[in-house]
């Protein structure tokens, strides 16, 4: 009996002591704490029980209910099982080895990519549409917001939501609410902080989420244009469609995975038919991509996600959002772009691409280059005429040649007197650059013949003219648009298709400047902008044009239709763009009517999954459950056990 009292008090003693150590030894881990995602795979039966259950599985890491309680930021309880907790990566580690938990993961950023080109597309107004079933399609964007009040979203002659629609919207800060036109607007941001930038509403303070979702489903709004440019009719691919807004994306932290898994999740339970999100992908494997993970439990519900690409072009390899169940959207140019002359003192007259909508006061003003104006003894930054590099008393009332070295020298030479700014730009760019004050883009030629004159002539002058809109041929793979071959699945061609991305005309916020540069006073109702984010709502709008007309059909059918009819591409005017445009440009006529298409469900990809090398336990998190064995699924042969519309050989 006494050897027993004494054992006892041993044990307790040892058990102490290595809880002490192991206190001690995750000490350094526990101080810095990180957002995770943790999912549990199953649908849980109701919101209460699925929320006690994860707050029961802190519990074997946490000393407390509270604490337990403290730790989490959001349970997903619709359609994933899973919740967000900020944890130190020991106890992200603990959890990882539990058996009711399926994958752990760090909460990652992203960031976002950012008229006439339906017409140029081949759906004008005047094409073809269902429209009874038009207006029960609901379009769902992932993005920064929306404007409520724009025109792009009233409702005059909208009748109310269809009865499938579940989602909420309720009255926030600066925004006005929904209508039977803006049938959803909700915003994420579970992290906490604050962002002085933003606006915790679904309120766009940016504009790309505005652009996006009036490109995918705004209204006809008679004579657009920004100050007279791009003028027409803008509207979106299916004006009669609902919108609904998830705003996930912030000013100051960009895109998060949790606000996006809690968007994607929101967006199912709505009732969505299409889901457009242009958001770049982090990389990495489809079972760690929270968007990959969202949009296969999209796939799943029998609604589509399209994506945008990435404008991390012409490198190879650089294409984003490639998993097979996305659609993967690259950004083309249509037949117009943006030039401004300018003309200079000895007659010469040179050209340059970029939106700049001043006219000149002026016949000619004095002109010198950004080298000659800095301070004495200052180093290479005013060649690109960096803020505080160049001295007022030599640039007050002259233009100023700058070398680019990055955006928001028309600011700083209009700041201290300037009278405008002339560009050299070493790469080529197809997409105007919006300016705040007199400006254009020359390439290097027309650099060194703008410079030779500057320093071969006395009194240097020259003026630059408002841009002007000039045709030139297209389609065209954009430059930035980003390329394959694809970095996850090598035979899955990606991106998939093309649709117009430069210069594209649509709504925009009146919350921010045309170029959000200091000394910006050009606020628009409409606004041009580039990139694989317009060319998205492109692809998505066609998407639900489809739905209309077979509102039955899957997301690989959907997708199927747009790939197959695809119009090539000219291997002319897209010289070295191999991999760039997957099966061309989107074709929203013929893929309205198909003839065949290639279909799958949620096994083929698993299927396909399996012979990537995934195991069953690692596809959990798209699965739901731990029950895929890939040894017992029928043999595949890689890329061809999916009935995919195209490969990469």
């Amino acid at each position: 009996m006494s050897k027993k009292k004494l054992i006892v008090p041993s044990i307790l003693l040892s058990n102490v002591l290595i809880f002490i150590l192991l206190r001690f030894s995750s000490a350094t881990e526990d101080e810095h704490k990180e957002f995770f995602i943790v999912y549990l795979g199953d649908q849980p039966v109701s919101n209460v029980s699925a929320v006690q259950a994860h707050i029961n599985v802190l519990l074997s890491i946490k000393r407390s209910d509270l604490e337990a309680k403290e730790s989490i930021v959001y349970s997903y309880t619709k359609i994933f099982n899973a919740f967000a907790a900020k944890l130190s990566k020991a106890e992200a580690r603990n959890l990882s080895l539990l058996d009711e938990v399926l994958s752990v993961f760090p909460n990652r950023y992203h960031k976002l990519h950012t008229t006439k080109s339906w017409d140029f597309i081949g759906l004008p107004s005047t094409a073809k549409r269902n429209l009874k079933m038009e207006r029960n399609i609901v379009v769902g964007l992932l993005d920064t917001g929306i404007t409520p009040q724009s025109e792009s979203f009233k409702d005059d002659g909208f009748g109310p939501p269809p009865r499938k629609w579940r989602g909420t919207c309720g009255h926030y800060a600066n925004f006005s609410g929904c209508n039977n036109k803006l049938v959803g607007a909700r915003f994420f941001k579970l992290d906490g902080t604050r962002d002085p930038g933003d606006i915790l509403s679904p309120v766009d303070v940016d504009g790309h989420g505005t652009h996006t979702s009036s490109t995918l489903a705004g209204n006809l709004v008679p004579d657009a244009s920004l100050f007279g440019l791009a003028r027409g009719a803008a509207r979106g691919a299916v004006p009669n469609a609902r919108v609904a807004m998830y705003k996930v994306c912030w000013t100051s932290s960009g895109c998060s995975d949790m606000d996006l898994l809690a968007a994607f999740e929101a967006a199912i339970h709505d009732g969505v038919d299409v889901l457009s999100i242009s958001i770049g992908g982090v990389g990495g494997k489809y079972v760690s991509d929270a968007l990959a993970i969202g949009a296969f439990h999209a796939m799943k519900n029998g609604i589509i996600t399209v994506a945008s690409g990435g404008n991390d072009g012409p490198s190879s390899s650089s294409v984003a959002n490639h998993a097979p169940w996305l659609l993967t959207v690259a950004a083309s140019g249509i037949d117009r772009e943006f030039r401004s002359r300018v003309e200079l003192g000895n007659g010469k007259i040179v050209s340059g691409v970029g939106v700049n909508t001043f006219e000149p006061k002026q016949k000619l003003y004095p002109i010198l280059s950004g080298a000659d104006a800095g301070y004495p003894g200052s180093d290479d930054g005013a060649r690109f005429c960096a803020d505080g590099s160049l001295d007022p008393s030599k640039v007050r009332g002259k233009l100023v040649l700058c070398e680019l070295g990055g955006w928001g020298a028309d600011s700083v030479v209009k700041g201290i007197g300037g009278k405008g700014t002339i560009l050299e730009s070493a790469q080529y760019l197809d997409a105007a650059q919006i300016f705040m004050a007199p400006a254009t883009m020359i390439n290097a030629t027309v650099s060194d013949a703008v410079n030779n004159y500057i320093h071969s002539t006395k009194s240097p002058s020259a003026v630059i003219y408002r841009s002007q809109e000039v045709k030139v041929p297209a389609p065209f793979i954009a430059s930035f648009s980003s390329r394959g071959p694809n970095p996850g699945s090598e035979r899955i061609l990606k991106p998939d298709v093309a649709a117009p991305g430069i210069d594209i005309l649509a709504s925009y916020t009146p919350l921010r400047s045309l170029t959000g540069l200091k000394g910006d006073t050009q606020y628009s109702k409409f606004s041009l902008m580039s990139g694989t984010s317009m060319a998205c709502p492109h692809v998505a709008g066609v998407a639900a044009y489809i739905k209309s007309f077979h509102p039955n059909w899957t997301a690989a059918a959907i997708k199927s239709a747009i790939l197959t009819t695809a119009k090539p591409m000219s291997s002319r005017v897209n010289k070295d763009a191999e991999f760039a445009y997957g099966a061309g440009q989107v074709n929203p006529d013929r893929a309205r009517n198909p003839g065949l298409v290639y279909d799958m469900d949620e096994m083929s990809y698993i299927q396909f999954l399996c012979h990537e090398g995934y195991s069953g336990s690692s596809m959990a998190v798209l699965v739901g459950s731990k029950s895929i064995n890939c040894s017992s699924l029928l043999p595949g042969i890689g890329y061809d056990a999916l009935n995919y519309p195209d490969h990469a050989t």
